[in-house]
């Protein structure tokens, strides 16, 4: 399961165990769903879908860069260490 992202709920879990098991898994970040061992969907705390959203209806200035507008991006809440982009980017790339 190297390549599985670390914070995973599988939905047998999630039947068992109902609400309290997104919330427990909520406290260590978004909450990768899995059915089927294969990515199902991706639950977020309202902390964290509300900064998307407002980053999401912020305005992009017209001929602003992509680089400009990563580099104004507010840093995030919760690093992420080097292991734990590689096994992201790792699952991405796995076609």
């Amino acid at each position: 399961m190297s390549d599985q992202p670390l914070n995973v709920l599988r939905s047998a879990e999630l039947k068992r165990r109902g609400i309290a098991a997104v919330e427990e898994a909520l406290r260590a970040g978004p909450v990768h769903l899995l059915k089927r061992n294969s990515p199902a969907a991706v639950v977020l705390s309202e902390a964290d879908y509300n900064r998307l959203r407002r980053l999401a209806d912020r305005p992009v200035p017209a001929g602003s860069s992509c680089l400009e507008w990563l580099l104004d991006l507010p840093p995030a809440s919760q690093g992420r260490s080097k292991a734990e982009i590689d096994a992201e980017l790792h699952q991405e790339r796995d076609w």
